[in-house]
């Protein structure tokens, strides 16, 4: 398990890099646990939910155990939208 949320973390990180975000984001691959804090506003988590039916806390912190391959870059794309305004 904890194998799975390392990759999915270097998977979500390389996505949202990828997405042209000019954001940095190696604080998701430099945190450990199945949490990562995105470092999201509340409001940009708002926008997440409302727009994209992605939710997180709204200190924009993130369960790591729903990513997987099958969403990684779904979800990378939707955080890169909300985070680029």
């Amino acid at each position: 398990m904890a194998d799975r949320i390392i990759s999915m973390r270097t998977s979500l990180r390389d996505a949202l890099e990828a997405s042209g975000s000019k954001l940095t984001w190696n604080h998701v691959t430099d945190q450990i646990g199945m949490f990562t804090f995105t470092g999201m506003t509340g409001d940009m988590v708002d926008r997440l939910a409302a727009q994209h039916s992605i939710y997180m806390t709204r200190n924009g912190r993130i369960s790591m155990a729903g990513v997987n391959s099958k969403n990684v870059e779904r979800l990378a794309d939707a955080i890169h939208a909300v985070t680029s305004k």
